[in-house]
């Protein structure tokens, strides 16, 4: 078969198939120009694609308010996916690119050299289709002529011979047809003779034209067809092998997803959940029974029940049941603590495991600074000790200035180190032992009936709030009631003899946790008797009664100690600052214990 085929050519078998040919081979190269064009869509298709893979990985990245969710194994796998899904758009673009270069180009420049060469050999053919035509018209003039002068050549003969068997006609009539048949006669054997000659010459020209001139034509044409269909073969084999050349990266990126999918964890997930929203409290106790008949009843106690709810928030006026602020009221009230100082730096506001985690997260950054500029510092040092050593290089004095920056910064730095390291330990101990011990630089003091904070000690933050004008006039009156000292209740200043303040500010003031009659003057007042009028002048009136949640140790001045599950009597609201102001239900001490300690319940009024 394949001997035959190659025997077989367009040259012979299709010797008289000029025009057929000629517009079968226009209809291969614009079959080679779709195929191009369709080469040239799938670029594009492939470029568009690409640009929008990358569109949609772009819309899809973490926001910054998001990045804290990432910290999730089902969100880091969804991010590596969309790093992944973005090389393979790179791929598609490598293809989309490949194909430009390798294929679209070299086919775009075959469709130009094969229609410059159909022409070329159509030219050539009809050159000489044009010359055999012209010889075969010339031989057909020939022939016409020489069968005229035939014609004529018999019509003499016959004339001459009718003359001569005709005994009437003179010799001379008969001599004239004679030599009448003898011209004719001779122009046809010219006629004769030129009417060979052309029929030789056409019959060469037509054996040429059909056995060499036109088939080298047609094979030509025959090879500019085969060529276009070999590199339509070679141009599909080229754009598969584009597309197969990426495949190994594309696998990877598959590969890459597979591993993302693999990294997802949802136990590791829900231990990051528990982390980040434990809070490191205990559920609250079991509510009591509380026999209304017996004596003593808190009246409180219906509505204490009442107050709580499944989730343990809700609103009581402007205030949840844990004795917090909502937001709303604290945007209302406006933050006068706010004015004074910085607060909330130890973080004491936010639930204990909560605070511990960011207390961590702060100290590696400051350890991370720590680093950082006892490198920079080092380095100032040895380029400072290389200008000592040899001043040719630099002048060691411009490098004191940059230290002295430098360990101004690093002192700064570990001081803050220090000061947190130090919240992070009270963190972990408050923790271990189920109390805030964190209070020790953000608990409230009482002067005046004003609440107090302890921030680092500046005079701004030690300046008093006035809560109520009249607590400072009771206190006026009581003194000037009473010949001799007496001790003051929690969080309210003592006079002495000198007129100083036994406020924490002098210096003088008594222990938080002092009872009314454990002065060290017990000649002062009797418990019951002076005293506990002074007292019941200045206490402020119960607005209702809360419950302690958790123990709390008192460890700074102005807070007082409680129990889990006691009962203390509610002096004052939480005013933003995250302390609440309680007095025992049995005696008269009174001070702040954490609001998130607590949860209360208000009289109704």
């Amino acid at each position: 078969m394949t001997a035959l085929t190659e025997n077989l050519n367009w040259g012979t078998e299709l010797w008289d198939q000029y025009d057929n040919l000629s517009l079968h081979t226009l209809k291969g190269i614009d079959f080679l120009e779709k195929y191009g064009q369709f080469v040239r869509d799938r670029a594009t298709i492939e470029c568009e694609y690409a640009s929008k893979l990358r569109r949609l990985v772009k819309s899809y990245q973490p926001k910054k308010k998001d990045e804290e969710d990432y910290q999730f194994t089902s969100c880091q796998a969804f991010k590596m996916l969309m790093n992944e899904v973005n090389d393979l758009a790179g791929q598609h673009e490598l293809v989309a690119e490949d194909l430009q270069a390798n294929v679209i180009k070299e086919l775009t420049a075959l469709v130009k050299d094969l229609k410059e060469e159909r022409k070329k050999q159509l030219q050539e053919g009809l050159r000489l289709s044009q010359s055999l035509q012209a010889q075969i018209e010339a031989l057909q003039r020939a022939k016409k002529a020489y069968d005229k002068a035939y014609k004529e050549s018999e019509k003499a003969i016959e004339s001459f011979q009718k003359a001569d068997a005709d005994f009437n006609l003179s010799r001379a009539e008969v001599e004239k047809q004679r030599s009448n048949m003898s011209h004719k006669t001779q122009a046809c054997d010219l006629a004769k003779n030129e009417y060979a000659q052309q029929l030789q010459r056409t019959n060469e020209l037509q054996r040429q034209h059909f056995r060499s001139g036109l088939p080298e034509v047609f094979r030509q044409l025959q090879e500019l067809d085969e060529k276009r269909i070999k590199n339509i073969k070679n141009f599909i084999r080229a754009s598969v092998d584009i597309e197969r050349n990426v495949f190994p990266i594309i696998n990877k990126c598959l590969d890459g997803i597979l591993k993302a999918a693999d990294i997802i964890n949802e136990k590791e997930d829900t231990l990051l959940v528990i982390e980040k929203y434990k809070s490191g409290f205990q559920p609250p106790e079991d509510f009591p029974f509380e026999d209304l008949s017996k004596a003593g009843s808190d009246s409180g106690s219906a509505s204490n029940i009442s107050s709580i709810p499944t989730s343990g928030k809700v609103k009581e006026g402007s205030y949840t049941v844990k004795g917090t602020i909502t937001n709303k009221a604290m945007k209302k009230r406006g933050g006068l603590f706010h004015i004074f100082g910085s607060r909330g730096e130890d973080l004491s506001e936010l639930p204990p495991n909560q605070r511990r985690k960011k207390l961590m997260l702060k100290v590696e950054e400051l350890k991370n600074k720590v680093a950082q500029e006892t490198a920079a510092r080092d380095g100032l040092m040895k380029m400072k000790g290389v200008y000592e050593a040899n001043p040719a290089l630099g002048d060691p004095r411009t490098i004191e200035s940059q230290l002295n920056e430098c360990s101004h910064r690093l002192d700064k730095l570990q001081q803050d180190l220090a000061r947190y390291q130090t919240y992070l330990d009270d963190a972990i101990k408050g923790i271990q032992s189920g109390a805030n011990h964190s209070s020790l630089t953000n608990s409230p003091r009482l002067v005046n009936g004003t609440r107090r904070r302890n921030s680092g000690g500046s005079a701004a933050e030690e300046e008093s709030l006035s809560r109520s004008a009249s607590d400072s006039s009771v206190n006026h009156n009581n003194h000037n009631n009473h010949n001799h000292s007496k001790p003051s209740a929690p969080g309210t200043p003592q006079m002495n003899n000198h007129g100083c303040s036994n406020s924490p500010e002098s210096g003088l003031g008594t222990s938080h946790t002092s009872l009314p009659g454990a002065d060290s003057d017990p000649d002062q007042y009797d418990g019951h008797g002076v005293e506990s009028e002074y007292y019941e002048a200045d206490m402020l009136p119960s607005i209702g009664t809360c419950k302690a949640l958790y123990p709390f140790e008192a460890t700074s001045e102005g807070s007082i100690p409680m129990a889990q599950d006691e009962e203390l009597h509610l002096i004052e609201l939480d005013q933003g600052d995250g302390w609440t102001r309680v007095r025992r239900m049995l005696g008269d001490m009174e001070g702040f214990v954490p609001t998130s300690y607590i949860e209360y319940s208000l009289f109704n009024t």
